[in-house]
């Protein structure tokens, strides 16, 4: 089963403040991108990989993959102004025989090979795409104008991460719509979606304080 990865980096990262897009920030003592390319180069179950970048940043991108040696590495492309064109993008670089597509968000680093291998073999239950969550410990309340409106019942409430894993006939169906993950575009076109245990340390780096955890990790 030929397994393809695309790590989505393409995000600006106007909430770290910082003079560059979120892939390129330091993390420790290299660049946050560099985090996650080298952990999917390294695990078995990924074939090959396709890096969204921002845009302009497309060569740093490529000569960071030669550093770190990572051959998988099958194409790099310009991301797109949302997510879910960044995906559309990579995706076309896809070969149609490729039987699953995992998608991962460069800002989330620490990406173990263990959720790579719970996800795949949710895949082999039958189920089109798979996901890790973390059950919901916070209470929840939606809100209107500023107002609480309902308190939400956390039972079968999960937070929902990346790398998410689809049959990759499945995903490109439905990669013509738009939302905040590839599973909610599967969703909506009918798809079922299995769950795994996510992990604590698949934090998403969105702020300095996000960023200077996730360093204390490594």
């Amino acid at each position: 089963m030929s397994v393809w990865a695309i790590l989505v980096a393409a995000g600006s990262g106007d909430r770290l403040g910082a003079d560059r897009p979120k892939a390129f920030v330091r993390l420790g003592e290299r660049v946050l991108l560099a985090e996650p390319l080298e952990r999917l180069e390294t695990t078995g179950w990924i074939d090959a990989i396709v890096v969204a970048a921002p845009p302009g940043w497309e060569e740093p991108a490529i000569l960071l993959a030669e550093e770190l040696g990572a051959g998988k590495v099958n194409a790099v492309v310009t991301g797109g102004a949302t997510r879910a064109e960044s995906v559309r993008i990579a995706l076309a670089e896809v070969p149609d025989d490729v039987a699953v597509v995992l998608v991962h968000d460069a800002a989330r680093p620490l990406l173990s090979e263990e959720v790579v291998e719970r996800l795949l073999g949710k895949l082999n239950e039958g189920f089109d795409g798979a996901v890790p969550g973390l059950p919901v410990v916070d209470t929840v309340k939606r809100v209107e104008r500023g107002t609480v409106v309902e308190t939400l019942a956390r039972d079968g409430l999960v937070a929902v991460q990346t790398p998410q894993a689809f049959v990759a006939p499945v995903l490109r169906s439905a990669a013509d719509g738009d939302g905040t993950d590839c599973a909610s575009l599967v969703e909506a076109k009918g798809g079922r979606i299995g769950v795994v245990e996510g992990d604590p340390r698949l934090l998403k780096v969105t702020t300095a304080d996000d960023l200077e955890l996730v360093a204390s990790w490594l």
